[in-house]
């Protein structure tokens, strides 16, 4: 598996994956800016996602929606904060509903991923900031933590592979 560290830290209400990979930061980047390659590792093996909206640019939306193994769909989106390919990429992140409005029942997020050369590879660092302790548990509870070391342990596959794009 290619995640090397997850650290939840309730007092800077902060949930950091690292992870690493035997491919160059470009290489990695393509798998956040490629909508048809996001959707093949965003969200776990069991929750494929399906990107209906992609525009990684500042101000710019993604909407997503994940499915169960039951055909049940989870709804989300992203609003682009910052890109700065292939290093940085910031995004609030939120739940949606079934027409894929933000759902203001549960907590949006602070996402920041930021790409690192190490070696002949890359590191890459999945920094979600919550905006309470309350949110943090919600989300905590509803399964993110293992969720997304499980979509983030597809990468690497994902990275060797001769996918179609």
């Amino acid at each position: 598996m290619t995640v090397t560290n997850v650290q939840k830290d309730t007092d800077a209400l902060t949930l950091t994956i690292t992870a690493e990979y035997d491919a160059a930061p470009a290489r990695v980047w393509e798998l956040w800016a490629n909508p048809r390659l996001l959707e093949r590792w965003w969200g776990p093996p069991t929750y494929p996602a399906t990107v209906v909206d992609h525009e990684l640019t500042p101000g710019g939306k993604v909407a997503y929606f994940m499915t169960g193994p039951a055909g049940d769909r989870a709804h989300g989106w992203w609003r682009v904060l910052t890109v700065d390919a292939p290093r940085r990429l910031e995004f609030e992140d939120g739940f949606a509903d079934d027409a894929g409005a933000p759902n203001p029942d549960l907590p949006a997020m602070i996402i920041r991923v930021t790409l690192d050369a190490v070696g002949g590879g890359t590191r890459m660092t999945i920094e979600t900031s919550f905006p309470s302790s309350e949110a943090m548990e919600q989300v905590i509870s509803m399964g993110m933590e293992e969720g997304m070391v499980l979509a983030v342990g597809q990468i690497d596959d994902l990275l060797h592979a001769d996918v179609a794009t």
